[in-house]
């Protein structure tokens, strides 16, 4: 069974005080939901490990900025730091997008992952989860084949720097956080 994420994490115990946007945007540049998260209160910050390089992603005031474009085959979680700026982009690859009336909208997990860092690296992620999900029958082949075409798709537009989402994300950011009243 795939793992399905929703933009709202409401079930995310780290937690603790957080505000909660979301909304639908409709431009020429991006067709879809898009959910803001802050964390204004955390019961532990979160690191990662990026090439040797420990990366926080969850801490007291940071923001979670979650992209489920219609139709499409990906979402992207933009993090803000305390500042407001990016600590890093998570490409998701997903079977779909959508939305519930209770949670908000959410995507399929197809496991394979790409993060972007602000210094222009590129780090390809769970590759090995994807291969155990398509051994195991958790993934069909077509779905396999979906995520390694959506993931060599994605991971070409960001080489070209055309992968529109990692410019516009600031624009949403400040649109949504400046506009939304957020709910706890």
């Amino acid at each position: 069974m795939l793992k399905r994420k929703y933009g709202s994490r409401y079930d995310w115990k780290r937690i603790v005080d957080r505000g909660y946007a979301e909304t639908y945007i409709s431009t020429p540049q991006f067709k879809g939901y898009v959910t803001l998260l802050e964390m204004n209160d955390v019961a532990a910050p979160l690191y990662k490990t990026y090439m040797g390089r420990a990366v926080c992603i969850a801490d007291k005031g940071y923001s979670w900025l979650q992209h489920f474009p219609d139709g499409k085959h990906f979402s992207v979680t933009t993090v803000f730091n305390s500042t407001g700026q990016i600590v890093q982009w998570y490409i998701d690859i997903c079977r779909e997008n959508s939305y519930c009336s209770i949670n908000g909208p959410w995507m399929d997990d197809l496991f394979l992952d790409l993060i972007v860092l602000p210094s222009g690296e590129i780090i390809e992620k769970d590759i090995d989860e994807l291969e155990a999900a398509h051994n195991s029958r958790i993934i069909s082949d077509d779905e396999f084949a979906l995520a390694w075409t959506e993931f060599d798709r994605i991971k070409t537009m960001i080489a070209k720097n055309s992968f529109a989402l990692l410019e516009i994300s600031k624009v949403h950011f400040d649109d949504i956080s400046k506009s939304k009243a957020l709910e706890g």
